[in-house]
């Protein structure tokens, strides 16, 4: 008994500190199951959610339970790549949308906490008098951004006088600088909200109503013909005159309903039930004839009408004209609903994988129209793997194409993280790349979204717990940490203030451009979580790319200026 007792300690000690494939999983399910515990508990009215991974990774990481760093590394860089492609796909319905309309704000927005950040920096490196590699390996850890490291890294090593201790160096400030980079940008978001006195829920509808406003409801009228010049005329032509935003899904004549196809003739006393805009609908009125009292779907009349998704892959991007639904089963298209947006369609409108139809006509048309369309819910919710691999290959290609940019001498690139947030971004709006559906159920992209940043803060944590204390203790690690400190809070701090007080910018999207303009997932994930919403995504990803490619063109820059 008592060997049996040593040999299962011996076995148990083995597994903890053996380096081994189930000593890895070991190590970071620990830290992800203790920090998500932790992150659930509420402390000052706080609750640091899936931060708190990165504060069981640094004390399991102290304790000495790490992990071998290219596994780390490996895991470290997919868990990050896996949360931003789920972002992309999030936002890339309503990206380009957003980027026309509030992309020019948002990005100068992002540049002035950029270029403060990094002026900070400099002028904190002058006044302390500290050597550039240093002040460049904070900067690169206080915003979170390790391409900015590796390009001021490779920058410094172009330098005829640089040594090799002083490349380590920027490595060093960056490891000591990259939690409180971290830490730093949540507990601005916090700052912000208990002294400017934000109530999340509050703005999150307010961000809702405003995005709501932008597009006006869908409504139905039902209005009699009684202009004479229409006696007679198609309703392909009617449409010509009235022109697009309004659709005809049924029309009644003695006292009968029945479906308005672009061949139906119109006749005096005929009552249209028409679909649009309340402002196109009014000029709609106009042109035809006046409010009818009839009720037109309430008719008797063979005519039903019956909500369907597009989940059939052969017509995913087509043009609805091209189904010719109409001339194939006499059904109309009378709105679609799309990213939670409702609106009428239009012929050359290209369908995507989701998009729920509202279509009307008779019973068995719409049975061939379901079929034709797909409408299977299943297929709706089953998550489709392989885009997502397709995806990711693409997005690690794009991010790796090197790109010169003038007087900087070393190349750009925009890395492993914004090159996968891009493509998903494109995906997630096209919906469709050859015969690949870019759809993912939201369950499943939450799912993915929150198990890549887990991954990402547990290697964050266990990488810097084992040198995190004996830095802070010994040295100069205190000094620069506080030092650190300032780049990260003081332009996130001047920025958001300035912002919300003079612009009155909504503060949802104040924290997702913020977070996005320090390139950092965690406050983004801290950020939706603190809103109950994926809101704070888009800000973020409107701003992620230029912001990526400064930080690295600016790296660069202050090391050829300070040390060249």
């Amino acid at each position: 008994p008592h060997e049996s007792k040593d040999d299962a300690v011996d076995w148990f000690v083995e597994l903890v500190s053996e380096p081994s494939i189930a000593h890895s999983i070991l190590v970071l399910s620990l830290a992800v199951a203790l920090g998500l515990a932790l992150g659930s508990v509420k402390l000052l009215g706080i609750r640091l959610g899936v931060g708190g991974v990165l504060f069981a990774g640094l004390a399991l990481g102290h304790l000495g339970l790490g992990l071998d760093e290219q596994v780390m590394a490996f895991v470290r860089e997919f868990g990050l790549i896996l949360f931003v492609y789920a972002i992309g796909l999030q936002v890339g319905p309503g990206f380009f949308s957003s980027l026309r309309k509030h992309g020019l704000s948002l990005n100068a927005t992002a540049l002035s906490v950029t270029l403060l950040g990094s002026l900070t920096a400099v002028v904190i490196g002058l006044l302390a008098k500290l050597d550039f590699s240093v002040v460049m390996g904070l900067l690169a850890g206080g915003v979170t951004n390790t391409p900015s490291l590796g390009a001021a890294q490779q920058a410094i090593q172009d330098l005829p006088q640089a040594s090799d201790e002083t490349v380590a160096n920027v490595g060093l400030a960056y490891a000591v600088a990259y939690p409180f980079g971290i830490i730093g940008e949540i507990a601005t978001q916090v700052l912000h909200q208990r002294h400017l006195r934000h109530d999340p829920a509050a703005e999150v509808r307010a961000m809702e109503h405003a995005k709501a406003s932008e597009f006006e409801p869908i409504e139905t009228r039902n209005v009699q013909v009684a202009n004479p010049n229409l006696d007679g005329k198609s309703i392909a032509e009617l449409a010509q005159l009235t022109g697009p935003g309004v659709v005809i899904s049924r029309m009644s004549r003695g006292g009968e309903q029945m479906v308005a196809t672009g061949k139906s003739r119109l006749a005096i006393g005929d009552v249209l039930h028409a679909v649009g805009t309340a402002k196109r609908l009014d000029a709609f009125v106009m042109i035809v004839g006046a409010l009818s009292d009839v009720e037109v779907p309430k008719l008797r009349g063979a005519v039903s009408f019956r909500r369907m998704v597009v989940t059939n892959k052969e017509v995913v991007g087509k043009h609805l004209a091209e189904l010719n639904l109409i001339e194939q089963f006499g059904i109309v298209v009378a709105r679609v609903a799309r990213s939670g947006i409702e609106f009428t369609p239009q012929a050359e409108l290209r369908l995507q994988f989701g998009d729920r139809l509202v279509v009307v006509g008779p019973e068995p048309s719409l049975e061939q129209a379901a079929a034709r369309l797909g409408d299977s819910v299943k297929d709706l919710e089953t998550p489709h793997i392989i885009p997502i691999f397709v995806g990711i290959a693409l997005g690690v290609l794009v991010g790796s194409i090197p790109f010169s940019l003038p007087h900087i001498p070393a190349p750009v690139k925009l890395g492993l993280a914004g090159g996968p947030l891009l493509v998903a971004i494109v995906m997630g709006r096209i919906g469709k790349l050859g015969p690949i559906i870019s759809y993912m159920p939201n369950p499943a992209k939450n799912l993915l979204k929150e198990f890549g940043i887990a991954l990402f803060l547990a290697c964050v944590g266990l990488r810097g717990g084992e040198r995190f204390v004996s830095i802070l203790l010994e040295g100069d690690g205190l000094y620069w940490m506080a030092l650190a400190a300032l780049i990260t809070v003081l332009p996130v701090l001047i920025v958001g203030v300035v912002l919300r007080l003079w612009r009155k910018t909504n503060y949802i999207t104040l924290i997702g451009v913020l977070a996005g303009s320090m390139t950092d997932p965690p406050a983004l994930a801290f950020a939706t979580q603190l809103a109950g919403s994926d809101a704070p995504s888009v800000s973020y990803a409107t701003v992620y790319p230029l912001t990526m490619l400064m930080r690295v063109v600016l790296a660069q820059i202050i090391v050829l200026v300070a040390m060249g």
